[in-house]
């Protein structure tokens, strides 16, 4: 291993992946509220984060797991559960009064279509405000789930499920 003054020892995260310091200080500097979009193996989380001197605080959120108890049957971790996260995170934050946000999809690539950019999609369509272009948000197709339905004989209902749980999630917004 290189020793030395002029020796720079990389930040643990940055050398784990998981974290882009450039890309955070603007994000932080900012002062705005993050919606923060992390998609697991199995879930996906969005998060209403603002940076504060002594961390970061969490103001609301919601996690795909939580879609069950609105009637959800599908998979919490395709496209359809993640619009439907973000929209479940938009009626959250609209009721505490927040209303605009910066998205901060951390290390995620950013491709046209992507899950990150469904959860960005359902919050944008309750009402928050989160600049954003419209040719990177995935087809309402796939926000339904019909691209699922189409593939699958026994998902066939998904859309008919997911107009359900958006009728559920509509009835929480104050």
């Amino acid at each position: 291993m290189a020793t030395g003054p002029r020796y720079f020892v990389p930040f643990r995260r940055r050398k784990e992946g998981r974290t882009n310091y450039h890309a955070r200080t603007k994000l932080v500097v900012s002062t705005s509220p993050r919606m923060v979009v992390r998609k697991t193996n199995r879930h996906v989380i969005c998060q209403l984060v603002r940076a504060e001197l002594i961390g970061d605080k969490t103001f609301a959120s919601a996690h795909s797991s939580e879609l069950r108890k609105y009637g959800y049957t599908g998979s919490l971790s395709s496209t359809p559960s993640a619009y439907l996260t973000g929209m479940l995170f938009a009626v959250r934050c609209l009721n505490n009064g927040e209303g605009n946000a910066i998205l901060d999809i951390g290390l995620h690539r950013a491709c046209q279509g992507a899950r990150v950019f469904a959860a960005l999609k359902g919050a944008a369509e309750i009402g928050m405000d989160i600049p954003h272009g419209e040719e990177i948000l995935p087809s309402d197709e796939r926000c339904m789930g019909q691209h699922i339905a189409d593939y699958d004989d026994k998902m066939s209902d998904l859309p008919e499920n997911v107009k359900v749980v958006i009728d559920a999630i509509r009835k929480e917004l104050n």
